[in-house]
C-alpha cells in the first residue's frame, strides 16, 4: 500500500483534497470510477457542430479582445475554414490575454451553444496547437469523475493515469479466486480497470452509460460483494455475543393475546413465532419486520415485549419522531396499563423534573421504555435490558441502534433486536442492505380492510373535490386534507396549511375544520389530533406530520395537494391513514399540470395497486436505493459502480459467493471490505 504522496506532484495540500474523496492510497485512485464519459478521439469541423453537443473542434483565431458588456471578459473568434465560433471567458488571466491572439491555433472541447451572434462556448478546454503536434487526438473515451472543490478533473485524470500506468506493469490486482467469477464471463479485475478508465473509441457509450459493459459488471459484482461481507461481519460479530433467553407463550403475552378484539392474521403469527424462536436463544435476535401500512406490526411487536415482560426484563421501543413515539406510548399505554406493566415515556422535551423522573422509573426497572433518540443519550441507565424495538428503521443508522444495544450491555449479555419499518423493502433490496438481519413479512392486512381507490385529478378540480368532502361528511364520514412541504421552510409550509384551512372552513361552514402541521405546539396538536379521533373535528388539514402513527377508522377520504412533488412511499404511506374501518375508502392525488414522466409513472402506479410491496419495488426502480433507504442513515454507504436494481440480477452470485470466500479465503475478506467501503468498513470488524 502506497500513500498518494510518493505519486510525482502530489504534495500535503493535494494530499489533503484527494483524502476528501476518499483517496489516500495510489490504490484508491484505480477505484475512483467516472461518473461519465466524453468524446474527445475525433475532431469535428465548426461548421457541423450543433446547439447542446460537446465536442473538440480546432482553428485559428481572428481576432481576440476584452470587451465590457455588463462585465468584464475576454472574446475571441475561432475559424477553420468551415465556419466560425465565438470563445467566451469570464474569468481570465494575463498570461491568457497574450496568449490568446490572432494566428494562434487551438484545440478546443465544451459544450457548444447558441448566442447573439451564431454558435459560441464558454470557458472551453483549450491547448495551443502547430505544425509539430500533427492530428493527436485522445486515444481513448475520456472520463469525467466524481471530485471536489479544488481538485480539477485534469490533475484528477493525470494521478488516475499515472496508477493506471503502475497497474499494467504491478502485479495482478485479483483478489476473487477464480473460481468464483469463472462461469460469469467476466474481464479479469485489471483489464476491467483499464477498460472504464481508458475505453476504446468506438465504445457504444449508451452501454457504458447504463453500467452494463462487462468490465464494468464485473466491478459491480466485486462492490456488490464487499458491502455484502461487511453486513455479514456485523452479523458475526453479534452472533460471537450472549443474550438472555427468553420464555415465549408466558402468561403476559398469552392474557394480552386473549384479550384483544380481533383474532391475529397467519402472517402475524408465523412473524411473531419467528420471533419467540430468536429470543428462545441465547445469542442475541438481530429481526427485521417488515410490512404495509396497515398490516399489523405494532402488536407482533407487543407480543415480544411481554416476552421480556414475562421474565421481569426491560424493553425499549424507539421511534424517529416525537408524533410517531406519543403514538405508540398511547398504544402501549392502553394494552399493558390493564396488565399492570409500567410504561414509561422519554422524550427530548420533556421537563427537568419529568425527566428525572422517567430516568428513575427506567433505572428502577421500569418494563417497557418508549421514545425517540434520547433513549441512547447519556444519563439514561437501563436496569435490565432485553429487547430493543426500532421502529421505521430506515430513519436510524446502523450507528444509532448499535448504540442503543451498548448502551442496555448487561454484564456480558446484550439486548435482542427487532427493528421494524412501514415501508416494504424490495426482497434483492433487503438481501443486500439489511444482509445483517433475518426478514419477517407480514404480507396480508387485517381481515375487513377495504382497498382504497386512488384517482389523481388536476388542481382546477378543486371546486370539485370540495364538493366530494362535503359529501362524505354529510354522510358522516371523516376526511384528511394534506398540504405537503413545497419550500424548505417549516413557516412557509404552515402558512401554506393555514391558508387551505381558511378556504375550506369558508367553503364549508356546516362543518368543523381543524389544522395540524409542525408549527403546532406538541400539546395543542396532540388536542387536535384526539378531537379528530374521537369525532368531534370532521376535516382535518394538516401536513405530513400525519404520515406515520395515526389511526382514525372513521376517515375514509384522503386528498393530498402537490401530489406530483412526492415520492411513492410517502405517498403511499399518506394513503395508508384511509382504509383502517370497514368502508370504502378514497385518496384523491391533486396535481399541478404539466406532469413529467417520472411524476405520471408515479401517480400511476398508485392509481394502480395499493400493496405497499409492488408500491416499493417500483420505488426503487425510479428512485434507486439510497433515495429509498436514505443511504446516509442505513449504514449502506453510496457505491461507486454497483446499483442494487440495475444490479438485482447478480445478487445470487454474491451471496453465493461471500459465503464461499468465508468458508475458504477469510483473509481476502478485510481486503475486500477495504478496497471497496475504506475506513467505513471499520465499523462492522469492531461492533
Amino acid at each position: 500500500m502506497r500513500p498518494t504522496t510518493e505519486l510525482s506532484g502530489v504534495g500535503p495540500a493535494l494530499a489533503v483534497h484527494l483524502e476528501r474523496i476518499g483517496v489516500t492510497q495510489v490504490a484508491d485512485l484505480l477505484f475512483h470510477l467516472p461518473l461519465r464519459y466524453e468524446d474527445r478521439t475525433q475532431v469535428r469541423p465548426v461548421g457541423g457542430l450543433q446547439h447542446g453537443e460537446k465536442a473538440v473542434f480546432e482553428g485559428e483565431i481572428l481576432t481576440a479582445a476584452v470587451v465590457y458588456r455588463g462585465r468584464r471578459m475576454l472574446i475571441a473568434s475561432l475559424a477553420d475554414g468551415t465556419g466560425q465560433i465565438t470563445l467566451r471567458f469570464f474569468n481570465f488571466t494575463r498570461f491568457q490575454q497574450k496568449a490568446l491572439v490572432r494566428g494562434v491555433r487551438l484545440r478546443c472541447f465544451g459544450e457548444v451553444r447558441r448566442g447573439r451572434g451564431g454558435l459560441e462556448i464558454a470557458h472551453p478546454e483549450y491547448r495551443v496547437v502547430s505544425e509539430d503536434t500533427g492530428d493527436e487526438t485522445e486515444d481513448h473515451l475520456t472520463p469525467v469523475y466524481p471530485t471536489t472543490e479544488g481538485l480539477q478533473q485534469g490533475r484528477l485524470r493525470r494521478l488516475i493515469g499515472l496508477a493506471l500506468d503502475e497497474l499494467e506493469q504491478a502485479e495482478s490486482p485479483e483478489l476473487l479466486p477464480a473460481a468464483l467469477t469463472g462461469g460469469m464471463e467476466f474481464p479479469s479485475l485489471r483489464q476491467a480497470l483499464l477498460f472504464v478508465h481508458r475505453p476504446p473509441p468506438g465504445t457504444d457509450t449508451g452501454e457504458l452509460q447504463q453500467c452494463r459493459h462487462p468490465a464494468q459488471q464485473r466491478l459491480a459484482f466485486e462492490e456488490l460483494l464487499a458491502h455484502h461481507l461487511s453486513l455479514r461481519q456485523l452479523r458475526d460479530s453479534v452472533r460471537v455475543e450472549q443474550a438472555l433467553p427468553l420464555q415465549v407463550g408466558g402468561k403476559l403475552q398469552r392474557r394480552f393475546i386473549g384479550a384483544l378484539p380481533f383474532s391475529l392474521t397467519s402472517a402475524q403469527k408465523r412473524s411473531l413465532g419467528e420471533i419467540g424462536d430468536d429470543l428462545s436463544r441465547a445469542d442475541p435476535m438481530m429481526r427485521l419486520l417488515q410490512g404495509d401500512v396497515g398490516s399489523g406490526k405494532t402488536v407482533v411487536a407487543a407480543g415480544a415485549a411481554l416476552c421480556a415482560a414475562d421474565a421481569g426484563l426491560q424493553t425499549a421501543i424507539m421511534a424517529p419522531t416525537e408524533l410517531l413515539a406519543e403514538q405508540h406510548l398511547a398504544t402501549f399505554r392502553a394494552w399493558f396499563e390493564p396488565l399492570g406493566i409500567e410504561v414509561v415515556w422519554l422524550s427530548g422535551r420533556l421537563r427537568a423534573a419529568e425527566r428525572r423522573a422517567a430516568l428513575d422509573a427506567i433505572a428502577g426497572g421500569a418494563a417497557v421504555v418508549i421514545g425517540t433518540h434520547a433513549l441512547f443519550q447519556e444519563g439514561v441507565a437501563f436496569d435490565r435490558l432485553a429487547l430493543v424495538v426500532i421502529d421505521e428503521q430506515h430513519r436510524f443508522g446502523v450507528h444509532q441502534r448499535l448504540a442503543l444495544r451498548e448502551k442496555g450491555a448487561l454484564g456480558d449479555h446484550v439486548p435482542h433486536q427487532l427493528v421494524m419499518t412501514a415501508t416494504p423493502i424490495p426482497r434483492t433490496l433487503a438481501q443486500t442492505a439489511y444482509a445483517d438481519l433475518d426478514v419477517s413479512v407480514i404480507d396480508e392486512k387485517p381481515p375487513g380492510r377495504q382497498p382504497v381507490e386512488t384517482v389523481a385529478l388536476p388542481d382546477s378540480r378543486r371546486a370539485d373535490i370540495v364538493q366530494r368532502v362535503a359529501r362524505a361528511l354529510r354522510d358522516g364520514r371523516q376526511a384528511y386534507w394534506v398540504c405537503p412541504l413545497i419550500e424548505e421552510s417549516d413557516v412557509l409550509e404552515a402558512q401554506a396549511a393555514e391558508d387551505t384551512a381558511s378556504l375550506l372552513a369558508e367553503a364549508l361552514p356546516d362543518f368543523r375544520v381543524a389544522l395540524v402541521h409542525g408549527r403546532v405546539k406538541p400539546d395543542r396538536r396532540d388536542r387536535v389530533m384526539q378531537a379528530f379521533k374521537s369525532g368531534e373535528v370532521d376535516l382535518l388539514v394538516a401536513t405530513t406530520v400525519i404520515e406515520v402513527g395515526v389511526d382514525v377508522p372513521n376517515a375514509s377520504l384522503m386528498i393530498i395537494e402537490n401530489a406530483e412533488r412526492m415520492g411513492l412511499a410517502q405517498l403511499h404511506q399518506l394513503r395508508g391513514r384511509v382504509g383502517r374501518g370497514t368502508d370504502s375508502s378514497s385518496c384523491v392525488l391533486l396535481y399541478k399540470p404539466p406532469l413529467n414522466r417520472t411524476a405520471r409513472q408515479r401517480l400511476g402506479v398508485l392509481r394502480e395497486t395499493d400493496d405497499g410491496f409492488r408500491v416499493a419495488e417500483k420505488d426503487l426502480e425510479l428512485r434507486g436505493a439510497g433515495e429509498l433507504l436514505g443511504t446516509r442513515q442505513t449504514g449502506l454507504i453510496e457505491m461507486k459502480v454497483a446499483d442494487l436494481v440495475r444490479d438485482a440480477h447478480l445478487i445470487p452470485g454474491v451471496q453465493r459467493a461471500a459465503q464461499q470466500l468465508q468458508q475458504e479465503d477469510s483473509a481476502v475478506v478485510p481486503r475486500l471490505i477495504r478496497r471497496w467501503i475504506g475506513e467505513a468498513g471499520a465499523l462492522y470488524g469492531k461492533v
